[in-house]
């Protein structure tokens, strides 16, 4: 008599393959199964070769890899003959999906987070998974590797002793200059991402806002056509045009020389435009003064007469 299948076989039961291998050199290598929990594993951030040993055996040893796009993880897996299961978790998904993780953690699956490139949970999804995970009592372990942040910063050329990741600024123009405003008063290197449709635009608000301060511009970290453009950021802004804007952007942005000094009056023009366009005279003036060394009287007359043009144009238009 066949024996009957236990009750926790269901279509979504945690099966372990026949047998856990991954590939490198042509060389296949056993993959012990991974023990139960989350892993948040770092994946390459262009050149697959990035990826270190301990994520290779770490993914072919778990039952599923939770992943942002089936189709890119699918050429790492088969780069290094990973078999398995891969399942979608994303921004759109992650409601439905993150009940069904917790499920098959509480039955002992081992279920490893990847983003599309790089550390999970940087700039990606997965922090409402890991906090519901660590609320049920699974483990969260992570396997550590690529960064496109930190990659970003080693070269550079800026200090690193202290930095301020970012992230996405806003697409919108006037909470983009409105965002970077805040970011001026950080005495720390900045980074941010930024997409190429949208990289002159930014580099223009950044020299008007951080005009005085050294940048970087990197561009494909770690691929083919990798490019790393290092100049002061009005420079940088002044030749947006002729940048190329194909690939993924990491700009990089110095603090603020200690002998900074007081903005001049164009750049100053420019930071209280873009305040006035988001925020009253007051908080505009108040943002002006942190940021431009000028007297708060001086500044406040100026916003007047920038209000006083404002409107004059308006009533022209």
């Amino acid at each position: 008599m066949r024996p009957k299948p236990s009750s926790h076989h269901g279509s979504d039961a945690v099966m372990a393959p026949a047998e856990r291998t991954f590939s490198v050199g042509g060389q296949i290598l056993p993959a012990p199964r991974a023990a139960p929990g989350l892993y948040l594993v770092a994946t390459p951030i262009g050149n697959l070769g990035d990826i270190t040993l301990r994520a290779l055996e770490t993914l072919a040893g778990v039952d599923t890899i939770a992943c942002e796009d089936t189709r890119i993880t699918r050429r790492l897996t088969e780069r290094y003959a990973i078999a398995a299961e891969l399942k979608p978790y994303h921004e759109h998904n992650a409601a439905l999906a993150r009940p069904k993780i917790l499920e098959r953690l509480a039955r002992g699956g081992a279920i490893a987070l990847i983003s599309d490139a790089g550390t999970p949970l940087i700039s990606d999804p997965g922090f409402k998974l890991v906090r519901e995970v660590c609320a049920a009592g699974h483990p969260v372990i992570a396997v550590p590797g690529p960064s496109s942040v930190l990659t970003a910063l080693s070269v550079a050329a800026l200090p690193t002793d202290r930095f301020f990741f970012e992230g996405f600024l806003p697409a919108k123009e006037h909470a983009r200059q409105a965002r970077l405003a805040e970011l001026a008063r950080i005495d720390a290197t900045l980074v941010m991402f930024e997409s190429g449709n949208r990289l002159h635009d930014s580099l223009r608000d950044l020299a008007a806002i951080m005009g005085g301060r050294d940048a970087a511009i990197c561009r494909e970290l770690t691929k083919m056509h990798e490019e790393i453009q290092r100049a002061p950021i009005a420079e940088l802004a002044a030749r947006a045009d002729t940048l190329e804007t194909r690939g993924e952007f990491v700009l990089v942005v110095g603090p603020p020389p200690d002998d900074a000094g007081v903005m001049d009056e164009g750049a100053l023009d420019d930071l209280l435009r873009a305040q006035l366009a988001l925020n009253s005279v007051k908080d505009a003036v108040a943002h002006a003064v942190a940021l431009s060394g000028r007297p708060r009287r001086e500044v406040y007359a100026r916003a007047l007469e920038l209000v006083r043009d404002i409107r004059a144009d308006d009533a022209q238009g």
